[in-house]
């Protein structure tokens, strides 16, 4: 895993965001805004350390869903994991940063690499043990606070045939699957994104 301080991660201006319009909260129109976020006349990678403070720039996010029937995969946030602004919130997103490690020759282009990068993210923080089926369903901006002001979450939900994860990554603590009528209930110990999926991914 790249060191978070010397990282170089994948950023869009923030105006590119403000070229298709900018939402608050959840979005569903995959298309019209991933075919011009990850066209490669805007992505860049900077350095992590720069990018966290600067929202002149969206760092975009794999964020996956696991889901099997009525229960989703839900870990608390430890404090080794790189953002320490999320520490101790509970979390449904799997994912992290697109960095310049996982960039290709630009044969297969932008697309590619953050397919690649979503991938290599999952397996590097947990372990599925069945078969599923992925779909890219949204974006999420949430400008209201720091942290997601300088972030773009690609929201992915991974429907499984069984409930059958295991943590890889020792920062996702009290990990395991619940029904979603309790995430329902403890909605307020969640981070604003797992909140978001929650209110429009999961109903």
């Amino acid at each position: 895993m790249p060191d978070p301080m010397t990282e170089q991660v994948m950023v869009v201006p923030a105006q590119a965001l403000d070229d298709i319009g900018r939402f608050q909260g959840f979005c569903g129109d995959v298309d019209r805004y991933l075919s011009v976020l990850l066209d490669r006349r805007h992505i860049s990678f900077r350095p992590r350390s720069q990018m966290e403070d600067d929202p002149s720039f969206k760092q975009i996010i794999p964020y996956c869903v696991l889901r099997s029937a009525d229960t989703v995969f839900r870990y608390t946030r430890g404090k080794k994991m790189g953002e320490k602004r999320l520490h101790a919130l509970e979390s449904i997103g799997v994912g992290g940063h697109i960095s310049l490690d996982d960039s290709r020759p630009l044969i297969g282009g932008a697309e590619v690499t953050y397919h690649d990068a979503m991938h290599r993210e999952l397996e590097e923080e947990v372990v599925i043990e069945t078969r599923y089926r992925e779909r890219c369903v949204g974006l999420i901006n949430d400008d209201s606070t720091p942290v997601g002001q300088v972030h773009l979450g690609v929201v992915h939900v991974l429907d499984l045939d069984q409930p059958k994860v295991r943590r890889r990554e020792s920062a996702l603590t009290q990990a395991g699957f619940v029904a979603i009528a309790e995430l329902q209930a403890g909605r307020d110990r969640l981070e604003t994104w797992s909140q978001f999926c929650l209110d429009h991914v999961l109903l």
